[in-house]
């Protein structure tokens, strides 16, 4: 039987728990986890942040750490996946630029997956949630809801599914956001 395999879509400045979270976690549950960024390759690495929740009116932001990718954005067939990961951070506001990042998001509207964050932006800019209730970043909420899709405001520490589609607001919600996820895509975890 082959390993299940899923698409983790990097950027720099994703955020660190973001992206190391959801690899190792998934990895950790026997998926083959493909993580890519566009313009670079397998090896390469990518930068990340930190964001925090300190009491500012935003989160603060510290450097995080080089993010080691395993697999080549170039090489990579959507139809070979199970499922999207897309981590927030400050990535997906320049990712969602890329026509080949929204075709690729696109592919997977009837697919599971799991956005966090300023993830959200992808989904906006994909036009794949309209009429869908998508949490992400309170900031994010304008281009939610000019995508036509329904914000879900829910605490920082809950995720929400719509379909296919798992999303949270922040990295508070692994537990939720995950759960909610391996949910979706139809894996049991037994004690």
């Amino acid at each position: 039987m082959a390993t299940p395999r899923l698409l983790l879509l990097a950027g720099d400045y994703v955020e660190d728990y973001e992206v190391m979270v959801p690899f190792q976690a998934l990895t950790m549950l026997g998926y083959q986890v493909d993580a890519v960024c566009p313009g670079r390759s397998r090896g390469e690495h990518v930068l990340t942040a930190i964001h925090d929740f300190e009491g500012a009116q935003t989160y603060s932001e510290k450097p995080g750490h080089r993010f080691a990718l395993t697999a080549s954005f170039d090489e990579i067939r959507h139809q070979d996946y199970a499922g999207l990961v897309l981590p927030g951070g400050r990535a997906p506001e320049y990712l969602r630029l890329d026509a080949r990042v929204i075709e690729l998001v696109r592919a997977f509207a009837d697919r599971p997956i799991a956005a966090i964050c300023h993830a959200g932006q992808l989904l906006a800019a994909a036009r794949i949630i309209s009429g869908r209730k998508v949490s992400a970043y309170p900031a994010c909420r304008p281009e939610v809801e000019l995508a036509d899709g329904v914000y879900a405001d829910i605490a920082m520490d809950a995720a929400i599914t719509d379909g296919r589609l798992v999303t949270a607001p922040a990295w508070p919600a692994h537990p939720a956001w995950l759960a909610q996820f391996i949910a979706v895509l139809g894996a049991k975890v037994t004690l």
